[in-house]
This record gives structure tokens, C-alpha cells and sequence, in this order.
């Protein structure tokens, strides 16, 4: 077998979950991690067994494939280092803050043919991907992804923080082109947008409800799809899908009877999935489930929800300075 070298830089709260991942793979080597923080990198070296470097730069040369697990403003310059050096690279979501440095990892992932995946961790979860076979055409999407305040993630607006994994999902789902955009959003806790709902209304007259907020006394993430002839409510946080077919033949009410197919996978593992296919695409030279155009298309979406709530805050501002 051949063993595959591989390394970590940041080592945060999920960056230390990456390098538990890749440890625990057998046909992987984690050669070591990278951290700017000096005393977690070296625990986290510690807990995994590999060496710590202080400057990644310096741990390229001894390695193959990495995930990069940096503040969100850092993914750009980081990720761009790391491919000029010939890594195949698996970048947390969201791909960068902008879309031309997306543009500008994407060509040099592409000009070196190196793998460049997005850690859109959702589309690893096992109910996500317990739903696929039995969608059609979804005419109406209704999501809800509210979380408890944490200060990790909240250096970004709650859109590219939470929202963008269901706007990936709902794009992957979805298969038109996206029309308008409807949205709200506010600052509570953040200098940034805390709370955001949006509407988007594709090509095909499908449409799908997103609301997001990182300020909740409790979590849940859930989705629901509605699509003719039956609908599927997936609850992420639980791993768990639930499809319900409607009949031909019908109720004394006059509803459809209804066929209710209930999966649970409570031991499922949503980011070792991801790493695993992560290094099955590095051996195989195969496009990743979530390629950077994928991260890049979910970002441009994610971008137009965070200007429309911009431009809807700076009018009603206006207004507000205008009053007598």
C-alpha cells in the first residue's frame, strides 16, 4: 500500500479534528501540522503523533496533499503557496472572501492539475447523501440553520459563516440557474450581518427559503424539499432523513395516503467521509465531490445575499438620518 504524506495547517477547532482524521487513516502518514499558535500546534502534534511547524512553508517539502484550515481571510494567500508547490489541497469552506481569488486558486489548481477541494462538510453528511436518490424536481426548498453564538467563525458575516452550506446544497439540489434573490438581514451580537433569510427563485419557477443566525439559545439544522408526488425533511444535527411519497389512492380527508421512509445514521461521520474522499480523489486524479467551482459558485451566491443586505441596511439608514 502506498502511503500518502500528508499535513495539516491550523490546528483551531476543526483544524485539530482534520489532523485526528488523517491520523487515524491507515494508507495516510500525517507527516505533521502547522500552526501560527505555538502551544496548540505542538499539543495537537502531541495528540497525533507527527511533527509541528511553526511556518508551513516549511512543512511542503514534506508532504504530498494537505488541508488548509486558516481563518477564512488567510485561504486565499495560504492556499495559493500551497499550490504553487505542486499540493493537492482540501480548503475549508468558504473557497476565499472574494470571487477573483477563487478565480485565482482555481487556474493554479487547474494549470498544475491538482486536486482543489472545498470543505463543504454538508454534502459528507450521511442523511444528505441518504436523500439523493430519491429527489426529482424540487419545486420549494425550506431551510433553517440556527446556532448558538461562537466567537470562532464570527470573524465573517453569518451568510458565509452558516448560510453558504445550505446555498451549496440548494445549488447542487437545484438544477437551473438561479434567477433573483430576495433578502434580510441585521447585526446583533457582530459588527457583521448575525441573522439573514433569503429567497432564491431559480429559472424553473423553483424556489427555496434560507434562514441562518448564529445568536439562538439552541441549534437546528434542517431542510425540507417539496417536490411532486412527495417531500423530504432531512435534519442534519441528527443525521437523519425522513421521505414522504404520497399515493394515488387517497384518504377520507381527500389527502394522499402517504408512504413514510425514516433513515437514521447516528454513527455516521461526516468529516472523516470527507477526508477519505478527499485522499480517494488524490490517488485516483478524479474531480472532488465539491470542486473549487463548486466552492466558487456557492461564494458568488453568498456574496449577493451579503450585498443586498448591505444596500437594505444602508437605505433604511438613510431614510433614518432623513426623518426631521
Amino acid at each position: 500500500m502506498t502511503m500518502l504524506n500528508v499535513g495539516v495547517i491550523g490546528t483551531g477547532y476543526l483544524g485539530r479534528f482534520h489532523a485526528q482524521k488523517y491520523a487515524d487513516i491507515e494508507s495516510v502518514n500525517l507527516v505533521g501540522i502547522a500552526d501560527t499558535d505555538s502551544d496548540q500546534g505542538q499539543m495537537v502534534a502531541g495528540e497525533c503523533n507527527c511533527q509541528f511547524f511553526q511556518d508551513y512553508r516549511t512543512l511542503l517539502p514534506e508532504i504530498d496533499a494537505l488541508s488548509i484550515v486558516v481563518p477564512t481571510p488567510l485561504h486565499f494567500e495560504v492556499a495559493l503557496d500551497c499550490l504553487k508547490a505542486g499540493k493537492d489541497i482540501l480548503l475549508e469552506k468558504p473557497i476565499t472572501v472574494t470571487l477573483e481569488e477563487a478565480d485565482g486558486l482555481i487556474a493554479e489548481a487547474e494549470k498544475n492539475d491538482l486536486i482543489l477541494q472545498v470543505g463543504h462538510l454538508e454534502r459528507f453528511n450521511p442523511a444528505v447523501q441518504a436523500m439523493e436518490p430519491f429527489l426529482t424536481t424540487p419545486v420549494f426548498i425550506e431551510s433553517n440553520r440556527i446556532a448558538t453564538f461562537k466567537n470562532r467563525g464570527s470573524d465573517v458575516d453569518v451568510v458565509l459563516d452558516l448560510m453558504i452550506h445550505d446555498i451549496d446544497i440548494i445549488l447542487n439540489i437545484i438544477k437551473s440557474p438561479l434567477k433573483t434573490i430576495h433578502t434580510v438581514g441585521a447585526p446583533v451580537a457582530t459588527r457583521t450581518t448575525d441573522i439573514a433569510n433569503a429567497r432564491l427563485i431559480f429559472e424553473n419557477g423553483a424556489t427555496a427559503n434560507v434562514t441562518v443566525s448564529r445568536i439562538s439559545r439552541t441549534n437546528m439544522r434542517k431542510m425540507r424539499i417539496f417536490q411532486p408526488g412527495s417531500y423530504i425533511n432531512v435534519d442534519f444535527g441528527n443525521k437523519k432523513v425522513m421521505i414522504i411519497e404520497l399515493s394515488d389512492e387517497l384518504q377520507e380527508s381527500g389527502m394522499p395516503k402517504q408512504k413514510i421512509d425514516v433513515k437514521e445514521f447516528s454513527g455516521g461521520d461526516a468529516l472523516r467521509s470527507e477526508i477519505e474522499s478527499f485522499v480517494h480523489h488524490i490517488k485516483d486524479r478524479s474531480k472532488p465531490v465539491v470542486s473549487g467551482l463548486e466552492g466558487r459558485r456557492a461564494l458568488d451566491v453568498a456574496l449577493q445575499v451579503i450585498e443586498q443586505i448591505k444596500e437594505h441596511q444602508q437605505l433604511a439608514l438613510f431614510k433614518e438620518l432623513k426623518q426631521p
